[in-house]
């Protein structure tokens, strides 16, 4: 029996297209070619992959059994070239990472550019995703990276951290006289406290620390459901609302008054945020670059904590 890389490829593709002329287009060749080079394979191996009755195209019960070999295969086979390049101190390929969205745009711009112009040969594909989607694409090689909030409960994944930022109040009343004052949780009004829409570990987090465990009586008759932090603060600024942000978030400056920001008082609660990879992710001299870069790139921006407590995502 033989079964080539390239074949897998095609299998792939077609997978998730679910359309010959589609997976062919993305993978450079004829529709017949993809068509004849897939047909080989399942003569090959004795089993139908693909019902091509159906529209779009889809696997067979016995092609859905075999599918996620194939992705690992297939993963093995980029990971055995990336490791020859490493061994000849070569970074050249594709990075596929994953941000939440809580920390894409505070800690993306601290280190993307640099990195890019620093590795011209990588293709660095970024995406923001919830940290469920996060570790549902590490566990199916669908990104190489996660950067999110740990630590995760999840077996089977490598999780290692890269830094840890306070929680700050931002209370849109309260401008702050004297630079010293701290801020209690019993000061926190919750009936002005702005949170994102369920399925973001920051609002799980912010919950955790205000002791949120009913749903709150909120002034107003404005309910807003939003999943983009950005958005979120300009609400906050606009209805002199309440929320908690992690220290990053406070470096953009024209979003904020720097005024209204109070830090919490002892043990400051603080969320750990790092890296997340596959058992099988060989990588590994690439990962340690980005884990430097990341971790020069925000050390100035960060608290001087004495006594901390980390504030789990899930």
């Amino acid at each position: 029996m033989s079964i080539s890389v390239t074949q897998i490829k095609y299998v792939l593709a077609l997978s998730e297209k679910g359309s010959f002329s589609e997976a062919a287009d993305h993978c450079f060749i004829t529709q017949s070619t993809l068509s004849t080079m897939i047909k080989k394979l399942e003569n090959e191996i004795g089993v139908q992959l693909f019902d091509r009755k159906s529209k779009p195209i889809r696997l067979t019960n016995e092609g859905l059994n075999l599918i996620s070999q194939f992705k690992v295969i297939n993963h093995e086979y980029i990971n055995l070239l990336q490791s020859i390049d490493e061994l000849k101190d070569e970074f050249k390929g594709t990075l596929k990472i994953g941000v939440i969205p809580t920390i894409a745009p505070f800690l993306l711009p601290l280190f993307l550019d640099k990195v890019v112009t620093k590795y011209p040969k990588i293709n660095f594909i970024i995406t923001e995703s919830k940290t469920q989607n996060l570790i549902s694409d590490i566990q199916d090689r669908e990104i190489d990276i996660g950067i999110l909030s740990l630590p995760i409960v999840e077996k089977n994944i490598i999780q290692k951290s890269l830094y840890s930022e306070d929680f700050l109040v931002y209370d849109t009343r309260q401008k702050r006289v004297n630079k010293n004052k701290h801020y209690t949780i019993k000061d926190i009004d919750t009936s002005r406290l702005w949170l994102l829409e369920e399925g973001h570990c920051l609002t799980h987090q912010i919950k955790q620390i205000c002791h949120l465990k009913k749903k709150r009586k909120l002034s107003g008759n404005l309910i807003y459901k939003s999943g983009s932090i950005l958005s979120l603060l300009e609400l906050v600024n606009l209805n002199h609302g309440i929320t908690l942000l992690p220290r990053l978030a406070t470096t953009k400056s024209r979003l904020f008054n720097q005024d209204y920001f109070y830090t919490l008082g002892d043990p400051t609660p603080v969320r750990d945020v790092g890296i997340i990879s596959h058992p099988h992710f060989y990588k590994g001299n690439l990962l340690d670059l980005i884990e430097s870069e990341i971790k020069m790139s925000v050390a100035p921006h960060l608290a001087d904590i004495k006594s901390s407590k980390i504030i789990a995502p899930q």
